[in-house]
């Protein structure tokens, strides 16, 4: 079963079933049946397999942070309607809602789905991850309990695979590059271009073509030499206009085993809870980052932009007097091999914060993570207060411009609020 693009729907929907959830954090929700037990279920299973997820999307398989995505909404996905099936189906389902019994194991459920989309995304891992799902189920008693929730969960990763197949994912497209004044082109170090194909790639829920950007200043403009300016004084290598903690941020925000990662699984844990609000927070993020990400990338394939690696070399070319050519000028972190406007992590975290919020109903969620590339545990005690910092840390490392992650900032939440007002609410609504 495919999932469609969905027709326009209303956002309050999800705001209600939000603040169902947020109220679970401290009063569990009553559900009837089998509801009741999988609400109340440990969410260990789910976050496990989380972890086993990202070791083989990013550890074993070093996918980009951007291929990641897919793959890491494909997991979630499946184990969201797994985990939603045997508790009575009290949310819309993604793709499927699989026959279940009461008594079916949930953990049984989430092993067999992660296990058998992981395997599909990466066969060559097939041994190590058989080796993970067995000793998972080793844990769950022989019966029909495990039977029924291992016949949920392979029902809905097949779901998923088949919903995902030939979805246009690591396609041979390439960026539109150029030489002359603000057209992309390869940058430094390594010279590539890649992530193209996201661009091109099926959604998993809405049509993202109606979310656009407005596109970035004319190269004359003062808007434009004021945040190259910015990014050039703030994002340089050896800059001495950036405080140890904005350099802290910079390096700490990318990193690319993605802090939002770790922050998802603390909140879960913290908030204490069960298997199936787990399950779906982690695919309401998840696949709502994924959607905002392939508005993302058509628009980058749209405006093909130079980044501040490329711009502030040939600034005595721009046509603009306010800009200054600087040869040797680096930035503090290496550029991504893809054009610079809007930036993506910009609607990446947006997508993340506005999923989370919608989750939990609230703003003041307090979190934090560590990130080995800094060496550094940085602590937030709000979704916006960690949103507005990446959108700063961008500059402060020099790969992107005011302006972009501004507009990445506004896109992603644009198309986080059309995926959740479609997506996840509460049954029948």
């Amino acid at each position: 079963m495919t999932h469609r693009i969905r027709e326009s729907g209303k956002f309050r929907r999800l705001c209600g079933a939000a603040l169902l959830t947020a109220v679970s954090v401290t009063a569990p929700v009553v559900f009837t049946g089998t509801a009741a037990q999988a609400d109340t279920a440990r969410p260990d299973a789910v976050i496990t397999w989380n972890l086993h997820a990202e070791n083989a999307i990013h550890d074993v398989a070093r996918q980009s942070p951007t291929a990641s995505t897919r793959s890491f909404a494909m997991v979630q996905g499946a184990v969201y309607d797994a985990v939603n099936a045997i508790a009575g189906t009290p949310y819309q389902p993604y793709l499927v809602a699989p026959r279940s019994r009461p008594g079916d194991s949930t953990p049984a459920a989430v092993a067999t789905a992660a296990y058998r989309t992981l395997v599909w995304l990466f066969p060559a891992q097939a041994d190590s991850l058989r080796a993970q799902y067995e000793k998972s189920l080793a844990a769950i008693p022989d019966g029909p309990s495990e039977r029924g929730g291992v016949a949920v969960g392979e029902a809905t990763a097949a779901a998923m695979i088949n919903a995902r197949r030939n979805d246009g994912a690591f396609s041979d497209a390439t960026w539109p590059s150029g030489t002359a004044p603000g057209q992309w082109r390869p940058a430094p170090p390594d010279f590539l271009g890649v992530g193209a194909w996201f661009a091109t790639l099926k959604p998993f829920v809405v049509d993202p073509r109606p979310h656009r950007s407005p596109g970035p200043p004319a190269l004359t403009s003062a808007a434009y030499a004021r945040d190259l300016n910015e990014v050039k004084a703030l994002g340089s290598a050896t800059s001495t206009a950036r405080t140890p903690d904005q350099t802290e941020a910079a390096i700490w925000w990318d990193d690319p085993r993605l802090v939002e990662w770790a922050i998802k699984r603390q909140l879960a844990t913290t908030h204490r809870l069960g298997a199936l609000g787990t399950a779906r927070m982690f695919a309401m993020v998840d696949i709502t980052t994924a959607d905002s990400l392939i508005a993302c990338y058509q628009e980058k394939k749209r405006w093909s932009f130079w980044r501040p690696v490329t711009a502030v070399p040939l600034a005595d070319t721009d046509g603009n007097p306010a800009t200054i050519g600087d040869p040797a000028w680096t930035p503090l972190r290496a550029t991504s091999p893809t054009p610079e406007y809007p930036s993506g992590h910009a609607c990446f975290t947006a997508a993340t914060t506005a999923a989370l919020r919608a989750f939990f109903g609230r703003d003041d969620l307090s979190f934090s993570a560590h990130s080995a590339d800094s060496g550094t545990t940085r602590r937030y005690h709000s979704l916006s207060q960690a949103m507005a910092e990446l959108d700063q840390a961008r500059i402060w490392a020099g790969v992107h411009y005011r302006f972009a992650t501004r507009d990445g900032h506004r896109l992603g939440a644009g198309v986080a609020r059309d995926v959740l007002g479609h997506a996840f609410g509460p049954r029948g609504n």
